[in-house]
C-alpha cells in the first residue's frame, strides 16, 4: 500500500482521521508504525499529502491530516472493454487504477460469455473495492469512472459516439494492417475485445463510428497484457 485511502467517513474535522479494519492492520502489520511517524495519506476524490499517526490502539488510528498535494493527472482515455472473465476483471480493475485511466466502459461483444454478466464481481462495491487497491497502488485518489453496456449495437450506435467525441478513436485488432501509435498524449477511445478478439461485424460498426483498427504486433496477448501494452504505448 503506497497511499492510505481515507473515506470521507473517516474523518472527525478537517485535520483528524480515525482508521479501522484493513487499514488499521496494514499500518500496524506492514508498516509497524509508531505514534509520531509519518505516512502518505489521501482522501478518496480529493488531495494527497501526510498524516502523522497521534494515538493508536487495537481498534483504531488517529492520524492528523496535511492534505494539499493534488492527485497525479489522469490519462484521456475512455477504455472500452469486452467483459473478460471475472478473475481477470479483478486484476484489470486494479491496473486501470493504477495507471490514471479516466473512464471504463465494461461492455458486451460476441465471444463475451453470458454467465460473465452475472458474477458477483461486478457489483459496484466489489468494482470499487478493486479500484481503491489500484489507487493504492499507484498513489493516487480519483477513482476512474465505471461504466456497464450489456448491449453491445445499442451502445455503439446511439452511446458511443457522445462518449468518443473530441477524441481520437482506436480498436484493437489483431490483424489491422496499421501499428498502434506511439505518444498520443491527447485524449483517446480505445475499444479491446475479448479473449479471441472482436468478431468483423462488431469491428466494422466500430469503424462507422469513426475507429481505427491497431495492432500491437505479430503476437496474440491476453487482454489483462493488451490493457497494459496499449496504454503503455499511447501514454508514454
Amino acid at each position: 500500500m503506497n497511499l492510505i485511502l481515507l473515506e470521507p467517513g473517516d474523518l472527525l474535522d478537517a485535520q483528524t482521521a480515525c482508521l479501522t479494519g484493513r487499514r488499521l492492520r496494514h499500518v500496524q502489520e506492514i508498516h509497524r508504525a509508531e505514534v509520531g511517524q509519518t505516512l502518505r495519506l489521501g482522501l478518496i476524490n480529493g488531495l494527497m499529502g501526510e498524516g502523522t499517526l497521534e494515538e493508536q490502539s487495537p481498534d483504531r488510528l488517529l492520524f492528523s491530516l496535511r492534505l494539499d498535494q493534488p492527485p497525479p493527472p489522469r490519462l484521456p482515455l475512455t477504455l472500452l472493454l469486452a467483459l473478460p472473465r471475472p478473475k481477470m476483471l479483478k486484476r484489470i480493475l486494479q491496473t486501470v487504477a493504477t495507471m490514471g485511466v479516466q473512464r471504463l466502459v465494461l461492455m458486451n461483444s460476441y465471444r463475451v460469455e453470458k454467465s460473465f454478466w452475472d458474477s458477483p464481481f461486478l457489483q459496484p462495491a466489489a468494482i470499487r473495492e478493486e479500484l481503491l487497491l489500484g489507487l493504492e497502488q499507484g498513489r493516487d485518489t480519483v477513482l476512474p469512472e465505471v461504466l456497464l453496456e450489456k448491449r453491445f449495437k445499442p451502445f455503439a450506435e446511439d452511446r458511443l459516439p457522445a462518449l468518443a467525441d473530441g477524441s481520437r478513436r482506436l480498436v484493437a485488432h489483431p490483424v489491422a494492417e496499421t501499428a498502434c501509435p506511439v505518444g498520443l498524449n491527447a485524449p483517446v477511445t480505445l475499444a479491446i475485445g475479448p479473449e479471441g478478439g472482436f468478431i468483423p461485424y462488431e469491428v466494422d460498426l466500430l469503424v462507422r463510428q469513426g475507429f481505427e483498427p491497431v495492432h500491437l504486433g505479430p503476437r496474440i496477448l491476453r487482454v489483462e497484457t493488451a490493457v497494459t501494452a496499449l496504454l503503455g504505448r499511447l501514454f508514454v
